[in-house]
């Protein structure tokens, strides 16, 4: 199993939509880098929720329950898109300044590259998230 991070402005599709829906297709995803990323997950893989925008958090864990197919709204080029699923919010949400200032978290592509928005993350720093929001 993989681990990866997700991000969303709350104002387009916020966690408790996620939550609200069940699951969905995350799509509209325009980056090459973050195609990969998609292309590269697996059904069961898990996924930190982030709220990007104003809050910049890591508020929720979902997973991937249907692997990489063409995203339906591309109107053109070689998109994909993933189905998520919510499995349970953070006890509290994890903020990136919190993030960013974590020695063990300071190799996370969220803090050398925050624009990416589906980027990996290595189990140890998807448990040591889980840690930090654990209290």
């Amino acid at each position: 199993m993989n681990h990866w991070l997700a991000k969303s402005e709350p104002e387009t599709y916020s966690w408790s939509q996620l939550v609200q829906d069940g699951q969905t297709a995350w799509t509209g995803v325009r980056n090459f880098q973050a195609r990969i990323n998609l292309r590269a997950m697996k059904v069961g893989d898990q996924v930190l929720f982030y709220h990007s925008g104003e809050t910049k958090d890591i508020v929720g864990i979902a997973k991937v329950v249907k692997a990489a197919y063409p995203d339906p709204t591309a109107k053109e080029g070689d998109w994909v898109c993933v189905d998520l699923a919510a499995v349970k919010p953070l006890p509290n949400p994890v903020i990136l300044a919190t993030v960013k200032a974590d020695k063990a978290l300071k190799d996370m592509v969220l803090v050398n590259n925050s624009r990416l928005s589906v980027q990996p993350v290595t189990k140890a720093q998807f448990d040591h998230v889980l840690k930090l929001a654990a209290g």
